[in-house]
Order: structure tokens, then sequence, then C-alpha cells
């Protein structure tokens, strides 16, 4: 056997082992199951887990841009017509929020922790300076305590509004934006708190919220099931809430939106619970992004969540006291919030009913500035960049004995609305992008390899076509001229031609062809 015959062999028996055990592991895809269960047991809560440290001190700086509704015509208003708004904002803080008092439950399958968040002004990302810009928008307080006595006898509402009145407050308010967000002293509530001193005297949109957090978490770790990891056990020790008229809006459901569990796929609901809405929400896939050249799934409320129980039964239950429900688009949380009228929805009413959209002048809401997503790096569930964005509304009606709001029209009037926003930095993005190519690399091994066997199935098809050209060439004869002279030999016998020129091979042979 020749060198160029073992060669053939040598390719064929390499090619032949290389096709079939890379289309074996292909099918039964050996590598991607190794790297999937590899990953399910690395992305947990527990100490070892390199997933623990970015959750309990979160890398991407997290900015909540305040945008608030100056009033513009209060007096009409006030004489019956519609008000109007003027946008201002932002005024952005960074916000901090670490975990603190971390401790496993439960054989490490649970964490608790608290989220304190501080909050730290970012003048160059602001539009002003909100110790110095004025805002004119509802008087909180007024509203709650008009509403508080409006089960009580006109005599006494009509005594205590215009005794209100002496103090100076009205339904509309003129404060800094730092006040109104940070808190300040409010005649009325310094009133209520010299009877009741458990009533603070100070009020802001985010009072006692700067350094504070919003209650005592029990997460599940993940370690006895992936579908788990991140998961909210108990919130402020309660399973589940009794805010809500019915056990499913009651539910505590989802994670708090730091992490999700890893494996992705786009039919899934993800679940978060918002302790400042008082409920958990789904999300829905929504479609493929890039963030700083990482491939994630951009999940999003869908329309149904703030849908009105008529055109969704589920959000029935929503409607405290049972069968008080608003329309599509706005949620009251009167319930957790100490009986205050307060509402949420989407910035602008955004997928909100058009009545409270037209209601206020200067609204226009748009998809792009105010849609709640979450884009989310589907192999390991990390969030790569969110912006939650929710609206603070008041409902204001007429209140008799009170005569400020005699002609005014019920409306549920907005106050202001965030922007929380947080996008992975580039140290952290560049680390997952080499993460990600170790997976797939990984995961894609026995392409590789069915890769190779099918370039050398080709190798192995020229070097035999190759072979077998030669070895044609090899056994060919053909006639080949040497001497054009005439053989004119004296001894030839007579009769017989003459021979033109000399020959090769005594008998022809008929050339193959391969």
């Amino acid at each position: 056997m020749t060198r160029r015959s073992c060669a053939i062999y040598a390719t064929g028996i390499v090619c032949a082992h290389l096709l079939i055990v890379g289309i074996a592991l292909v099918v039964a895809q050996v590598f991607q199951t190794t790297i999937h269960n590899r990953l399910k047991k690395e992305i947990t809560l527990t100490e070892k887990s390199q997933m623990f440290e970015s959750w309990k001190n979160p890398p991407p700086p997290v900015y909540m841009e305040y945008y608030f509704f100056n009033v513009t015509n209060p007096e009409v208003f006030l004489a019956g017509g519609r008000a109007a708004v003027q946008q201002i904002g932002p005024y952005t803080y960074r916000e901090y929020r670490p975990r603190e008092n971390v401790t496993f439950l439960e054989n490490g399958t649970k964490v608790y922790a608290l989220n304190p968040k501080s909050f730290v002004f970012m003048r160059e990302k602001s539009v002003g300076d909100p110790e110095v810009d004025l805002l004119r928008t509802i008087n909180i307080p007024f509203v709650v305590v008009m509403n508080e006595l409006n089960s009580y006898s006109f005599l006494l509402r009509s005594i205590i509004s215009m005794y209100i009145k002496g103090l100076g407050a009205e339904l509309f308010t003129t404060r800094t934006v730092h006040e109104y967000l940070w808190g300040f002293k409010d005649p009325i509530l310094t009133k209520i708190h010299s009877m009741k001193p458990d009533v603070d005297e100070y009020f802001g949109l985010m009072w006692k919220k700067n350094g504070t957090h919003e209650g005592e978490f029990v997460f599940n770790t993940g370690e006895q099931d992936y579908m788990e990891y991140g998961k909210i056990d108990t919130w402020n020790g309660l399973k589940e809430m009794t805010f809500w008229s019915s056990n499913q809006s009651n539910m505590i459901n989802g994670t708090d939106g730091a992490v999700f569990h890893p494996l992705i796929n786009r039919n899934e609901l993800l679940y978060i619970f918002a302790a400042d809405l008082c409920r958990s929400i789904h999300l829905a896939y929504v479609k493929d992004v890039e963030v700083k050249g990482i491939q994630a799934y951009r999940f999003a409320p869908p329309d149904d969540v703030l849908m009105s129980p008529v055109d969704n039964p589920a959000n029935e239950g929503f409607c405290v006291p049972a069968g008080d429900c608003l329309g599509t688009g706005v949620l009251k949380v009167s319930v957790c919030r100490q009986g205050a009228p307060i509402v949420v929805s989407f910035p602008h009413f955004y997928q909100a009913d058009p009545k409270y959209i037209n209601a206020i002048e200067g609204l226009n809401p748009n998809k792009e500035d105010h849609e709640t997503y979450l884009d989310l790096q589907p192999t390991t569930g990390v969030p790569i960049r969110a912006c939650k964005r929710a609206q603070l509304n008041v409902i204001l009606k007429r209140v008799s004995g009170f005569p400020t709001t005699r002609y005014i029209n019920e409306t549920i009037f907005p106050i202001m609305y965030v922007n929380e926003t947080a996008t992975v930095d580039d140290d952290s993005a560049a680390q997952m992008r080499t993460l990600l190519l170790i997976v797939t690399l990984v995961s894609n091994f026995p392409l590789l390899i069915v890769g190779m066997g099918l370039i050398l199935l080709l190798v192995l098809v020229v070097l035999f076509c190759r072979n077998r050209q030669k070895k044609t060439a090899k056994d060919e004869t053909a006639y080949t001229q040497v001497s054009d002279k005439t053989d004119e030999s004296p001894d030839a016998p007579p009769g017989q031609p003459q021979k033109n020129g000399s020959y090769i091979a005594m008998d022809p042979v008929e050339a193959q062809k391969c």
C-alpha cells in the first residue's frame, strides 16, 4: 500500500469518527445539558455563588428621575373647567440599594435581607435646582383630611373647613420641588399632631424614605430548585397580603425585580412583587434587544395588568371594597397608604382609559417615554437594563361642607411620576460577554466536531479523485513519434509499406478515460 493510499484511508477513518461522534453529541445534547445543569447550580443566592455578591451589592448605578405636573390654571379647575398641567423635570437622584443584615435560613435554602435605599441629588442630570424651583400642585394633606371627614356630619365638615382655611391651607399649594418631595412642616398636620402625636407633622412624597427600606424580605436561594431563584418567600413576615378582596390578588408572586431564574424562554410570564404598589405584577415577552453587545429579551407589563375588571375579571380582587372599581389603566392603593386617596398608573396615563387622559390638558402618553420594561439576558436571567415608570395621582371629588370643591369635577389628578432606570456597567457587560462566549463555544462544540468532519470529508473526496486520475494516467499507453525520417531500408520486402519514423511500444493500446 502506497503512502498516498494510507493517507486516504486515515482521512476517511478520522472523518467517519468525527461525523458519528459529532452527530451523536448534537442529537443527545450532552454539552447543552451539562452547561444548563451547571448554570442551575451556580446561579443561586448562596455565599459560594458568583451571583451572590452582585445581588448583595448591585454594581449598576440606579437613577431616579422625578417629573412633576405643575398646575397652570387652578382657578379654571375650581370653577368646573379642565385642569391644565405642564411637566417639569427631571430632578435626578442616584439611588444606592445595598442588601443589609443578610442571614441564611433553613440550611441555606432561604436568605433574609433588608434593602435600604438612599438618594443623592445629581445636578448635572437634572433640569434645575429642586430647592429653588417652585411647584404648584394638589395639597395632599388637605385632600386626605377632607376625605376622612366625608362620613361626618355636614356641620362638622363646615366648621373644620373654615378652620383649615384660617390656617391658610387651600386645595392647591405652592412649594419648592425639594419640599414637596422630601418633606415640609404642614400646618394642617401640625394641628392634628398636637392632638394625635402619632400623626407626623411633616409631609413629603419621599418623607422618611431616604435611608429606609420597604420591609423585611425572605428570598428563596434557588439551591433546591433553580426556578425558585430569587423569589420572595415572605414580606414583613407575610406569605400573602390582606389588603385586597381576593386570595389571588393578595398573593406575593415573583422576585423583587433584581434577579430572575436562568434559562428564560420567550413564552413565560415573569412576576415581580412591587412593595410600593402592594401587589405583584406580571411581565410578558415583547421583543429581542441588544444592550452593550449583549443579546437580551425585553419583558414589559401587558395591557391586562391594569385593565378594568369588566375586561379582565382577574383584576376584580383589586377593587376595595369589593365592587368599587376604577377604569382601565389605574389602580387605587388607598388600602396600603393609610386611607389616602392615592391612585397609581403609568406616566401620562399610558395604556389607560382615554377619559383619564382627556380630563387633564397637557398629557401626552407614548410608549417610548412611558412604558415600563425589563431587558433580561435569557441564559443567566440577569437584568441588563431596567426602566420602571410609575405615576402618582390623587382622586379629587366634591365634598359638601368644603366650598372649595363645590364646582370641581371628579378627577384622577396627576401629581408626579418617577422614571427609575438602571443599565449594566461596562465592566459587568464585558464579563457577561466573556461568559456568554464561553457558554456558546462549549454548547456548540458538537457542531464544531461535525464541521471538522465535513471538512475532512471534502478533503477525502479531493484526495480520492486525484489518486484515481494519476492511476489512470499511469496505465495509459499512447504512440509517440520520436523520428520523422522515412525508413527506406533496402531489405524491406516488396509490397510492404514503408515505416514513417519510429514508435514506442509494439502494439497500440486504447486510452482509458477517468
